[in-house]
């Protein structure tokens, strides 16, 4: 449904949808989209965001790729591409219309959901408040739910500038994670 759309972007690419799931899965990581790293390996996270990201969490590759422990639903299944500028183009919003009902109905047993980055938030939350603001309301979710901030190395200021998430987010997250895969 998308292939026209995608092959109209700079990167003229065609979809390779990129999802991680099966049911029984206890923890749900929903992400933006994949990105272009992504979209070569068919690997979710499968890039420096990924490790940034299994290390906020306090676990390995083995435990992340794990189907039955996490899953992991983007709000687009595929890299979307790049504008003329090389950046990424947003999600398109047909993808979650389309699919996200589906997946969320298979996907019973979840106990913790990491909402990574503004457009996973505003899907699930329902809220237009900013990402900063979301992740420091993160009290308000926890302990079911986390809203986090991309783990891009764009995102290495936001981080400077807002040690309380490293300091107070992540040890309560990462002790979460652990009860909810038994670690």
């Amino acid at each position: 449904m998308c292939a026209e759309a995608f092959a109209a972007t700079a990167t003229g690419h065609s979809p390779r949808p990129v999802a991680w799931f099966a049911p029984g899965a206890r923890l749900l990581i929903a992400g933006q989209a994949p990105g272009m790293r992504v979209h070569e390996s068919g690997l979710p996270f499968d890039d420096p965001s990924g490790e940034r990201l299994r290390d906020w969490m306090g676990i390995g590759r083995d435990i992340f790729y794990d189907r039955n422990r996490i899953a992991i639903v983007p709000m687009a299944f595929c890299f979307p591409g790049y504008d003329a500028r090389g950046s990424d183009l947003p999600p398109p919003a047909i993808c979650a219309r389309t699919w996200h009902p589906q997946v969320m109905q298979a996907l019973s047993d979840i106990r913790l959901t990491l909402l990574v980055g503004g457009h996973s938030q505003r899907w699930h939350l329902g809220t237009r408040a900013g990402v900063t603001e979301r992740v420091r309301g993160w009290r308000d979710h926890a302990p079911r739910v986390f809203p986090l901030p991309h783990p891009s190395w764009r995102n290495t200021g936001w981080l400077k500038k807002n040690p309380w998430y490293e300091e107070e987010l992540l040890p309560v997250l990462r002790d979460e994670i652990a009860k909810v895969l038994d670690l």
